[in-house]
């Protein structure tokens, strides 16, 4: 007897793990991964790990600081993410050092804040004006990219000692310093869902009347997960510093639609309520691993954004579509 009823348990199972996007990614990941040794044996070789962490690290922090947002529901892409970058590079660069604010102990936690105080700007005309989150969010992309080229029109100086380390690496090649702002952003996520907010953006991004009826106060909610959102982007502004070592107004922007796209892609909901930063990070992985593919079989980089606009719209449809199998059983188990 309990045979058979083991044997359906294990096969539901079976037909469940290649239904979840989480799973889809781990195996398209594995298998680029495996495409990019091949193309270039030396890929993950110990003189080229720092090098290949340091284009990894900003596109993997700037997909973590687009979940909160999303999460919050609403319709809350964050499409300032990009442009946030620059500026918080641009501001590390042409203002903090300048002002002989090189110390990494003072730039970095004021670069963190900066990107905190932008988000907690978006997110307070989102939950409190209650405006759309694209509109405000499209506003504040064009601001910060106009007031980054205002700033530095042309790229232009050096990064400060602290992005320099950062560049180099521990035990032989190994350990690539640039990590570090990887660890540190993963931290403060860890926090967050310590102190229970993730859990809270959830219950918002899921049913913000639900969660308002629960005694959730669902504006500050939303105000905290674009402020959260904004300090990860200040951790991926650092970390593009530290990858192109001086200042650069055009950079930053490119994230915006990588960043979007790898949170699809990492089986995040876009409209609200499901996900975490774990399939995010592999969604960037992806991205990064066929861009480094691209680039070994020399594919002209023209050919980026195109990939990164297929990806997302391939990422939505598989979304939707297992959301609405998820639903429909969901629906008839509590029917049954």
């Amino acid at each position: 007897m309990t045979a058979a009823v083991a044997v359906p348990r294990r096969r539901a199972v079976g037909l469940r793990m290649p239904r979840s996007p989480l799973a889809v990614v781990v195996v398209v990941t594995a298998c680029l991964l495996v495409a990019n040794l091949v193309v270039t044996p030396g890929f993950l070789a110990p003189d080229r790990l720092p090098g290949t962490a340091e284009l990894f690290v900003p596109l993997a922090l700037a997909a973590m600081a687009s979940v909160p947002s999303i999460l919050s529901g609403g319709g809350g892409l964050d499409l300032s993410v990009g442009p946030l970058l620059g500026i918080v590079n641009i501001v590390a660069v042409a203002i903090l050092m300048p002002a002989g604010l090189v110390a990494a102990e003072v730039s970095i936690p004021l670069c963190v804040l900066l990107g905190a105080a932008v988000g907690a700007i978006n997110g307070a005309v989102v939950a409190f004006v209650r405006l759309q989150p694209i509109v405000v969010t499209l506003g504040t992309y064009l601001v910060l990219d106009g007031l980054a080229l205002v700033l530095m029109p042309q790229p232009v100086g050096t990064a400060p000692p602290w992005a320099a380390w950062l560049s180099g690496s521990w035990l032989g090649g190994f350990a690539p310093r640039s990590l570090l702002l990887l660890v540190a952003g993963c931290l403060l996520w860890v926090l967050a869902r310590r102190l229970g907010f993730v859990t809270l953006v959830r219950a918002v991004g899921s049913d913000a009347r639900a969660a308002f009826t629960s005694g959730v106060r669902v504006g500050l909610v939303r105000f905290g997960a674009y402020a959260l959102g904004g300090a990860l982007a200040g951790l991926a502004g650092l970390a593009l510093t530290v990858l192109i070592n001086s200042g650069d107004a055009t950079v930053g922007p490119q994230y915006t639609l990588a960043a979007v796209a790898a949170v699809a892609l990492g089986g995040n909901a876009l409209s609200g309520g499901r996900g975490g930063i774990a399939g995010p990070l592999l969604g960037a992985l992806t991205l990064f691993l066929i861009q480094s593919l691209l680039s070994a079989l020399a594919v002209s980089s023209l050919w980026i954004q195109v990939v990164h606009g297929s990806v997302l719209l391939a990422a939505v449809c598989i979304n939707s579509s297992i959301g609405a199998r998820v639903g429909r059983r969901a629906a008839a188990i509590q029917g049954g």
